[in-house]
């Protein structure tokens, strides 16, 4: 094989060095990186998948056809002039010392066409094989070249005369740009030449200007005459039409068009041509500039929100992994990456869908959900984050007593966890935070929460706050160098709360601290039932005692006993709390249950609790109350005479749950993270169309949780096949879209036309990640029943099932 056709194979040690965030952004943002060596040839050593989209050719074809050798790619194989421009830009740069090269140039794809692209290239430290490294990103600029040529064919176009000026402070215009009649009635001079024609022309209308001169400095439209002389010396009067078009360094920059009017005869139907395509040219730029700036803020935006789940799923696994025998604490691991996997997902959505970002429309969902999930969810990334720290974190919660909510849960966390991450960024060591949520009204349909996130930290000045909520506004430079961050969280959080229709509102002073208020309404479900059954059995009766030196968690776990049907006795400090046990036991009234919060101000809960069981002996039942982990307390809590543990914030559930056990009722209500049962479903057979082994081994495990058989097949065909030959002993098909062989709508169809006995009415049920509403009605039209896009809901897929297994049973 001659020399120039060698392939050039990547070397034995080398591995990529992209992080799985990397990885992950570039994917999502679907950005052309390439990694080359700074030989003769440009080798290519490594390319993510959109640099082969980019160019047209998949992977196996190009590396066949051009071996990694760019040099040997057909349009600089056909076009040597392309490949020395290539070449002579990157090796200027590599001799003049640059940290790497921008340019702009075309590629030709495999069909043949070309598409405008930007190369940027940055030089590394690396060296394979005794060449340096240089990353490659391609990015795709073909549409605004286009628009660049129609803006300039529109631009010779117009009739008259066009030419851009710059208007500085001391009111002097430079020329910066002309069409070609511009150029070609005042000289090749006229632009850049303080001595051309076209500046003599603008002092002889000195006058004229001066008249307009508020105008032109504030950047207003303008409308005047000029008598000037062209380079033949011919006189012309002007009708000068104008607009600013941009500010630089706080100098208006005006296009101006020039209508000769020395013949009036064509003057109106010039003037409404040219006014026309001037309106129509500044749309169109401020269209553009409005289109780039917002997918600009948009990738930079999510790329700030993707982190924060995912920091939360790779916390957790490994928290899991290391826990793996504690069962509990891998039970809530795996509960809060679901929590994060879910909010992650809503965040992949956003991206994918690419009408909400040219629509500026993010949707909120109306979904039932409960607060307790939310806050739980909440506290327990904050809790230890704030521990960590040297904080104190408070979750008060007043007059709450609407917890089954209608709305966007996801979009709640959303915006409490972006303000607690701001106060514990900004709240130095020794400070506290605390996140009240009171409900303020409420109606018959309707619940109006005040969620009030306040801290001790360094606080804003007043000129800054009124800055705050705009994208990338941080106070100052250090503010980032030293506390992190893009700058993009408080905008973020203000959109959200609009679209959820709420407000927010801050209030802040430089070393105070700062308070964010946020008011949001939610519709209740429109089932009413309560948590609480309306028997209490035992409770009634009970007698109960609070010790929390927070008076407003006192007067609010109260207020849920007193709606139990129990009154209670409260006191703010340990000593309080063991001389009302005291005061009670000599009178043989003693408390039934003591509720006692971990951190007291004079003696912990741990001390109160061996006083107190010392003084009521073993029938009173205590309960320690904590916001943190009790993990690290249980052994010394329960050997000083404990009986249970309770979360902070206390909901009206949790504590009623926890009175139950107390009077050996058990527990009653299904937490949040229990699953419907479906007893309908036990002994359902499904066909299971899946080529994904991970994805196959979900699935049979989640149907056989709800006692359903599966059978599996690893394409659409063996689909097919298998129901052809037994399709009388399934009840329904559970269909993956995209399959190797025969993908899942031709599956679909075939066994619908199959004229097997079942094969029209038995329901198909598509489980892709296809989830956009095109690929919905694609399944439709394929003869599918229902849809459903992964990553998989259990409870949705239960529900789904339950549902199309009914109707069979109906038909």
């Amino acid at each position: 094989m001659e020399e120039h056709e060698k392939e050039c194979t990547v070397p034995d040690n080398y591995e990529m060095s992209a992080g799985y965030e990397y990885d992950t952004l570039m994917r999502l943002l679907g950005v052309s990186v390439s990694k080359h060596l700074l030989d003769d040839r440009f080798t290519l050593i490594w390319a993510n998948d959109f640099y082969y989209e980019l160019i047209g050719w998949p992977k196996d074809e190009y590396e066949a056809a051009f071996h990694n050798r760019p040099d040997l790619y057909y349009q600089y194989h056909d076009s040597q002039k392309e490949w020395e421009e290539l070449s002579e830009t990157v090796l200027n740069a590599v001799s003049s010392g640059q940290n790497g090269y921008h340019m702009v140039s075309r590629i030709r794809r495999k069909d043949g066409n070309y598409v405008w692209v930007q190369f940027s290239a940055q030089f590394s430290d690396e060296y394979i094989n005794g060449h340096q490294v240089a990353y490659s990103v391609l990015t795709n600029i073909d549409d605004l070249i286009r628009a660049q040529k129609e803006q300039s064919v529109t631009y010779e176009n117009i009739p008259g005369f066009v030419a851009k000026y710059r208007i500085d402070q001391e009111f002097n215009f430079q020329a910066l740009e002309g069409n070609d009649r511009f150029m070609e009635y005042f000289g090749n001079d006229a632009v850049g030449s303080g001595s051309s024609l076209s500046q003599r022309n603008i002092h002889s209308n000195m006058d004229t200007l001066l008249e307009q001169k508020d105008r032109i400095l504030e950047g207003k439209p303008l409308h005047f005459l000029m008598n000037v002389k062209s380079l033949k010396e011919q006189t012309l009067w002007l009708q000068v039409n104008a607009s600013c078009i941009e500010w630089q360094d706080g100098c208006p920059v005006y296009l101006a068009v020039f209508t000769d009017i020395t013949d009036v005869t064509e003057l109106r139907e010039i003037q409404r041509k040219l006014t026309e395509q001037a309106a129509a040219l500044k749309d169109a730029l401020t269209v553009a500039e409005q289109a780039n700036k917002a997918k600009t803020e948009f990738l930079s935006r999510m790329s700030h929100e993707i982190r924060t789940p995912m920091n939360a799923i790779i916390g957790m696994t490994t928290i899991a992994a290391a826990y793996i025998d504690d069962r509990q604490r891998v039970s809530d691991c795996l509960e809060k990456i679901g929590y994060s996997s879910k909010h992650l997902m809503t965040l992949i959505n956003d991206i994918l869908d690419m009408s909400k970002i040219s629509e500026g429309k993010m949707k909120i969902a109306h979904e039932p959900f409960q607060l307790e999930t939310v806050v739980e969810s909440v506290s327990s990334i904050v809790y230890p984050q704030a521990s960590d720290k040297g904080l104190v974190f408070t979750v008060p919660l007043a007059d709450l007593t609407d917890t089954s909510l209608v709305g966007d849960s996801l979009r709640l966390n959303q915006i409490l966890l972006n303000l607690l991450s701001n106060a514990l960024k900004f709240t130095p060591e020794g400070g506290s935070i605390r996140m009240e949520i009171r409900q303020i009204k409420k109606n018959s349909d309707t619940v109006c929460l005040r969620f009030t996130v306040s801290d001790t930290g360094i606080g804003m000045a007043d000129e800054f706050i009124s800055n705050l909520f705009h994208p990338f506004e941080q106070e100052d430079a250090s503010t980032s160098q030293k506390y992190g961050g893009t700058g993009l969280g408080m905008s973020i959080t203000k959109n959200l709360v609009t679209l959820m229709g709420g407000t927010i509102s801050v209030k802040s002073k430089p070393g105070k601290g700062t308070t964010f208020t946020v008011e949001l309404e939610f519709d209740k479900p429109a089932d009413q039932r309560s948590v609480i059954p309306k028997k209490q059995h035992m409770i009634e009766s009970l007698k109960v005692l609070i010790a929390d030196d927070d008076r407003d968690s006192c007067i609010h776990t109260s207020l849920l006993l007193k709606n139990m049907g129990i009154i209670s006795d409260w006191v703010l400090s340990g000593n309080d709390c063991v001389r009302k046990v005291q005061d009670a036991h000599n009178r043989e009234q003693d408390y039934d249950v003591c509720l006692i919060d971990w951190k007291l101000p004079d003696i912990n809960g741990i001390e109160v609790t061996k006083r107190v069981r010392n003084i009521a002996g073993p029938d009173t039942t205590i309960i320690i109350i904590t916001a943190y982990d009790w993990m690290s307390i249980e052994e010394s809590a329960l050997n000083t005479g404990a009986d249970s543990f309770l979360a902070k914030p206390v909901f009206a559930s949790s504590l009623y749950n926890s009175l139950l056990s107390v009077t050996g009722i058990g527990k009653t209500v299904r937490t949040p993270g229990e699953m419907t049962q479906h007893p309908e479903l036990a002994g359902c057979r499904v066909l299971l169309a899946e080529d994904n082994e991970l994805n196959r081994e979900i699935a049979v495990e989640l149907l056989r949780m709800a006692g359903i058989t599966a059978d599996c097949a690893k394409n659409g065909e063996e689909a097919v096949k298998k129901f052809l030959e037994n399709g009388e002993a399934y009840d329904l098909i559970l269909m993956d879209v995209q399959m190797p062989v025969m993908d899942g709508y031709q599956a679909t169809e075939i066994i619908r036309n199959s004229g097997q006995k079942h094969g029209k009415t038995i329901p198909i049920i598509a489980m892709t990640a296809n989830a956009f509403r095109e690929d919905v009605m694609k399944s439709d039209e394929a003869g599918m029943n229902r849809h459903l896009a992964k990553p998989i809901d259990p409870e949705l897929l239960y529900q789904t099932l339950a549902e199309e297994a009914a109707k069979k049973r109906h038909s």
